[in-house]
């Protein structure tokens, strides 16, 4: 058993540094007193990130209707969010990069070959997005994180025609494997574009880039693979607002909320590749549709 353990570490050294850290920020901060009260979020974090990982969305989708039912204040909401999408999206981008690097190991990673100058042209540009949002477009951020409900609900309405509309293209064989100079470009300003809206929602840039990759015929696992790291990337670049100027995390909630979505990072990838492509959009785009009209409608 020692030896299994051993051998689960080493294999799998990133992961297990977050299980601790998890297990220590529970230990240490005298959690266990408040498990009946906090330990169902455990669930929602596990669900989220299964979503989030499986579909290159951000947890978001699944969190932010969630905690404005509890009647939480719009910062707090995005702040608690992007904490536990730390977790989440950082396994999950774990998981699916180290899938990328089997598929290069066995040579036939064709479709696959551009991940990592995707992110490349996707990373900066949104984290830039986030800290101009954050720190300079301080006025804007107000004003729609005061509407968090109505503006959530209108981008997921958007998304949700989006994933779709690309739910056609679904059907194809890639027939892209490299960005062309137009990619670059469109994939840079995407990038930045979505980084604002991440910054005000809490999702967004994943998102958005995905439905822009499959659009453009790149496979449905690299679109969601590149949306899921660049929005790990993109999350832990938001947290630095949150930790030092808003302070608006809701920790207790974090704290079991984490476990959850580290697990459910780690699940993600194989869901993806043992359900239909088609199935999990269609039923993750109804679910986003829900949620929008829900807040559009019933504010």
């Amino acid at each position: 058993m020692l030896a299994e353990i051993k051998t689960t570490i080493k294999a799998y050294p990133i992961k297990t540094a977050l299980l601790v850290t998890w297990l220590s920020l529970l230990i240490f901060s005298g959690s266990f007193t408040l498990l009946l009260e906090y330990g169902g979020f455990t669930f929602l974090g596990l669900i989220g990130a299964i979503f989030a990982n499986a579909t290159g969305a951000g947890g978001g989708v699944v969190f932010v209707p969630f905690f404005n039912q509890l009647a939480l204040s719009s910062q707090t909401i995005v702040a608690t969010s992007f904490a536990i999408q730390c977790c989440g999206m950082t396994a999950g981008a774990i998981t699916w990069y180290r899938h990328y690097q089997s598929i290069k190991e066995s040579h036939n990673d064709t479709q696959w070959k551009g991940l990592n100058k995707g992110l490349q042209y996707t990373v900066v540009p949104a984290a830039m997005g986030i800290l101009s949002a954050q720190f300079l477009l301080g006025e804007y951020t107000d004003t729609v994180q005061t509407r968090l409900h109505f503006y959530f609900g209108l981008f997921s309405v958007f998304l949700a025609l989006a994933i779709y509309g690309s739910i056609p293209l679904l059907k194809r064989q890639a027939q892209k494997f490299e960005f062309a100079l137009v990619d670059a470009l469109a994939l840079c300003f995407i990038a930045y574009l979505g980084g604002i809206i991440t910054a005000w929602l809490s999702v967004g840039v994943g998102e958005i880039i995905a439905v822009y990759l499959i659009l453009r015929g790149f496979s449905i696992n690299f679109a969601i693979a590149l949306a899921v790291i660049l929005s790990a990337f993109s999350v832990w670049t938001a947290m630095y607002y949150h930790i030092t100027v808003s302070e608006a995390v809701y920790w207790q909630i974090v704290i079991f909320a984490g476990g959850g979505a580290i697990a459910g990072g780690i699940i993600a990838k194989h869901v993806v590749l043992f359900f239909s492509p088609i199935r999990l959009k269609i039923f993750f785009a109804t679910w986003i549709l829900i949620m929008g009209l829900a807040a559009l409608l019933f504010p």
